[in-house]
């Protein structure tokens, strides 16, 4: 399974990558907000970051508008990923880009329809909110389960991209489903580090290295 951040903070990326873990970044405008920077610049700084692909959300509604943002974010850098919404027109868009070869991820989607039909469209990624589901009283897990069914019946290459992580568990259970990649914050996957058997693990052999009185180099 790979491993996306869902960030525009260029520390946190860069500290992520190191680790060898991070296949990719995702972004949405709320995210690039937060940065306080200016879009193109940080996508770009991003791009140089990670090999794999970034997601670049369009902001514009209607198809030739997305298409305008579209030819100028897949400018940016060849691992740019497009990233429209589930509605008609960001269907319109995904079919188009993904018949000349640029890579599309679409977004906000909740529930398996929707997801057949990005698939259909030709989505490389379709990206399932389940935290959002989980807000909402439906079981999130459920709809991954729903979809990766209908991918493998139906042979879809399109990946599926689970977001709206909100802990652990969802990582845990995205893997056992059998996702394609997940997206989660710095914090979310740094967690999956943490446990206190590890922690009391190392506190005990520091104790026991210091009673020797010896040290390395």
């Amino acid at each position: 399974m790979k491993f996306f951040v869902d960030t525009a903070d260029t520390a946190e990326i860069a500290d992520l990558a190191a680790t060898g873990l991070l296949d990719g970044v995702t972004t949405n405008p709320t995210l690039i907000a937060k940065s306080g920077r200016d879009f193109i610049e940080v996508t770009k700084e991003i791009c140089g970051l990670t090999h794999g692909p970034v997601s670049a959300e369009v902001v514009a509604l209607d198809h030739e508008g997305m298409m305008r943002e579209a030819e100028i974010l897949r400018k940016i850098a060849d691992n740019v990923c497009i990233k429209v919404p589930l509605t008609i027109d960001g269907l319109k868009t995904c079919k188009k880009l993904s018949a000349d070869g640029t890579m599309v991820n679409v977004t906000l989607c909740f529930s398996a329809n929707q997801a057949l039909l990005a698939a259909k469209a030709g989505a490389t990624f379709i990206s399932p909110f389940v935290g959002r589901h989980d807000d909402n009283g439906f079981d999130g897990m459920d709809l991954i389960r729903d979809i990766r069914l209908i991918f493998d019946n139906y042979a879809f290459e399109t990946e599926i991209l689970v977001a709206s992580i909100r802990h652990g568990v969802h990582i845990l259970e995205s893997a056992k489903i059998g996702a394609d990649v997940i997206t989660a914050p710095p914090a979310v996957i740094k967690g999956l580090f943490k446990h206190v058997l590890t922690d009391k693990g190392i506190e005990g052999f520091l104790a026991d290295w210091a009673k020797t009185g010896q040290s390395i180099g």
